[in-house]
């Protein structure tokens, strides 16, 4: 793997938490899709024993930013931390996830949850795992 230019990957980042509150403002993830490769890969386990794996831009579009998202309008994905490694091209990022239920209140799910993703020369996604706790 070869490095990547930090700049590169700070830059990648600020678009991406700024893309992802517009998502959340939206209701609609399905714009992140820009982000991604198009032979990118995305996966996220559902529970202890069950994986998920989109392969592909338009399958992450489709299925992981649009089949998946959908009915969590009004939730947010506030970033806790995000840790840039610009020797392997790699981002680590900490977020929460916080309900707004009908009446308009807000919860936070208890927990927290990463994206780690890995970027091409591009600057683009080229593999991404979510994981829980």
């Amino acid at each position: 793997m070869a490095a990547l230019d930090r700049d590169l990957l700070e830059d990648f980042v600020e678009r991406w938490l700024e893309a992802n509150r517009a998502a959340e403002r939206a209701g609609d993830w399905t714009a992140l899709a820009d982000f991604y490769a198009d032979d990118a890969t995305y996966g996220w386990n559902i529970g202890p024993k069950e994986d998920v794996m989109c392969v592909g831009k338009g399958e992450i579009s489709k299925i992981a930013l649009g089949l998946e998202m959908a009915g969590l309008q009004g939730w947010t994905y506030p970033y806790q931390r995000v840790v840039i490694d610009e020797k392997i091209g790699e981002v680590v990022g900490f977020w929460k996830q916080v309900a707004t239920d009908a009446d308009g209140s807000s919860r936070e799910i208890y927990g927290i949850g990463g994206s780690w993703f890995r970027l091409n020369a591009d600057g683009l996604i080229e593999w991404q795992r979510d994981f829980f706790d």
